[in-house]
């Protein structure tokens, strides 16, 4: 299992908190250097805000892909899909939809709900995610170009 990221920001609002720093540990086994972009306490926090954090920090090129927890992980999709080339996919149901959201649709970006799945089927969707190449086929790049 080779990573295809060696840079990764994460973030979470107070809801991910926890899963963070599993997903932290684990990306550091693999190491893979981590951006730590918050939150870092439990206090209540706007998911919106860090999610623009990993955005900001996968334009300027400070690292090459993004993991995103928030409660469901769908607030923090919905606030990074609307930057232009970020494709941030809500994988919840675990390490399919995360190979393809890969594969076929070439995210950049992880984003996991704290309440809706369970550390270890997260870790492995988290994995599948860092360890999937984009499939590089014209039918794949034809639909992306309809979407950048």
């Amino acid at each position: 299992m080779t990573p295809i990221f060696k840079k990764v920001a994460i973030a979470c609002d107070h809801a991910g908190l926890p899963l963070k720093k599993v997903f932290i540990k684990t990306l550091e086994s693999l190491n893979i250097t981590v951006l730590d972009l918050g939150t870092f306490t439990e206090e209540s926090s706007d998911y919106p805000d860090y999610a623009q954090h990993v955005v900001t920090s996968l334009r300027n090129e400070e690292a090459q892909a993004g993991v995103l927890i928030c409660g469901t992980g769908i607030g923090m999709s919905i606030a990074a899909n609307r930057h232009s080339g970020i494709r941030a996919a809500v994988c919840n149901e675990g390490t399919t939809s995360a190979r393809l959201a890969r594969a076929h649709n070439n995210a950049n970006i992880l984003c996991l709900g704290e309440r809706l799945i369970g550390p270890e089927a997260a870790k492995d969707t988290l994995l599948t995610f860092i360890t999937t190449a984009f499939e590089n086929e014209e039918r794949h790049l034809r639909r992306l170009n309809k979407i950048i």
